[in-house]
């Protein structure tokens, strides 16, 4: 019998919650039945399966939360749930944040009596200048204390050299069996695409100071938000990239995913190494009852989005979201900034009303987890693998490969100034 297709029994589910959850969760929620872990597990089992990656899903409202964890429990698929700094930092648009996240999946895996694994990740963790580095040093831990399992360092606003300084300095502040992301190259669309060149020079220049990222984030072609264009994956380019890198055993993370078909997606499975999708406007637009197509964007009539009556939230608070976006000016990629205002009313509506917002979402990465991703049953090869390694941050572990003496400050300031590379243009690319 595979990994994948073996049935667990209720001892072997409670030895893997045991030795599963890493110390900040089990101090955390000492008594808690929810299987929430280190993003490397997450990885190595879709590493494990093959041709395999999971929804990384933004948590813009707890209606999504619970529609990822009932989808996940039902394809029995490891599970990603994160939030971006620009959603849940200090300067939040959502109610969802870094430091109440962990306690709203836990609270909903026992709830819902979930026992899928589960990472809980903090997305984009910008760094844009000395003083976001400062303010890294402190701030950090503090996600790690409330119940992060998983970060992405994103200095990729700033030039290579001084983005993977900012990585290694940091990475000190990022327990040693929590999952990493790293970034090269803001998410741009068609302009700025990342490199072979880039890429490595990043990876190289990390693992010299002993940093070794799961995923590596690119920019493929895609933008967050709403997709204005057809430019979206270029799949290729991934691929190529993604195999420049196959010695340091590094994952791909696809940002943007919301404005790509389902057949592009499953290109990026079969020929990429890629293992983790994050889906944000898509699940937002999902549960507030608006018509999106395949590419997750939302439809529009005009220049108005398709509230579907009887999903979602009310026609009566719909109204109300898109009276308060007009009256301030917000244009369509903007409407993300309705979150936070309307949280408690969203969270008012009766029950029946909720429970189909989450039913929704449910529907949804059902059918991504299943019909694209191909991650079903992938919640069994992390739970074997926590069985086998008997410890919480299960899989193989990358060793440094690259001479440290060659990746010097000086020598990576040297390095970067020889690679020639298109940044696109300024602007605010945040998610």
């Amino acid at each position: 019998m595979s990994n994948q297709n073996k049935k667990f029994t209720i001892k072997e589910f409670e030895k893997a919650l045991q030795i599963g959850r890493p110390p900040n969760i089990t101090k955390l929620f000492p008594n808690s039945k929810a299987l929430l872990v280190s993003g490397k597990v997450i990885n190595q089992a879709l590493v494990d399966k093959g041709c395999a990656m999971t929804i990384a899903a933004n948590a813009r409202n707890n209606c999504i939360i619970k529609g990822a964890l009932k989808a996940a429990q039902k394809a029995n698929s490891v599970l990603i749930i994160e939030i971006a700094k620009s959603e849940g930092g200090q300067n939040a648009y959502c109610a969802t944040n870094f430091w109440n996240i962990a306690r709203q999946i836990d609270a909903t895996c026992n709830e819902l009596q979930i026992t899928i694994p589960v990472a809980v990740h903090a997305d984009h963790y910008g760094i844009k200048n000395a003083d976001d580095i400062e303010t890294a040093k402190t701030e950090i831990p503090s996600l790690f204390e409330a119940g992060i399992t998983s970060i992405a360092i994103d200095a990729s606003h700033m030039s290579d050299a001084e983005n993977l300084l900012a990585s290694i300095e940091l990475n000190k502040y990022v327990p040693k069996w929590a999952g990493l992301e790293t970034e090269v190259g803001e998410i741009k669309g068609k302009d700025g695409l990342s490199t072979k060149e880039e890429a490595l020079f990043l990876v190289q220049g990390l693992n010299a100071n002993g940093v070794f990222p799961d995923w590596i984030a690119l920019n493929n072609g895609t933008t967050h938000g709403i997709e204005a264009s057809d430019q979206g994956i270029q799949v290729k380019l991934t691929a190529e990239i993604h195999e420049a890198l196959v010695h340091y055993r590094i994952s791909g993370a696809q940002h943007g995913t919301s404005g790509n078909s389902s057949e592009r997606l499953r290109k990026i499975v079969a020929q990429t190494r890629t293992t983790k999708a994050n889906v944000a406007t898509a699940l937002q637009m999902v549960s507030w009852g608006l018509e999106v197509n395949d590419f997750g964007n939302a439809i529009l009539d005009g220049d108005e989005f398709i509230k579907v009556e009887g999903e979602g939230v009310t026609e009566e608070l719909w109204k109300e979201m898109k009276t308060y976006a007009d009256e301030k000016g917000l244009k369509k990629g903007n409407y993300k900034k309705l979150n936070l205002p309307f949280e408690n009313k969203i969270m008012s509506q009766p029950m029946e009303i909720r429970e189909r917002m989450v039913k929704r979402v449910e529907d949804f990465i059902y059918h991504m987890l299943t019909d694209v991703f191909n991650a079903q049953n992938s919640a069994n090869i992390a739970i074997q693998n926590l069985l086998k390694e008997n410890a919480f941050s299960a899989g193989p572990v990358i060793s440094q490969i690259e001479n440290h003496v060659e990746w010097t400050p000086e020598k990576i300031r040297e390095k970067a100034s020889l690679i020639n590379s298109d940044k696109g243009p300024e602007g605010d690319f945040d998610d």
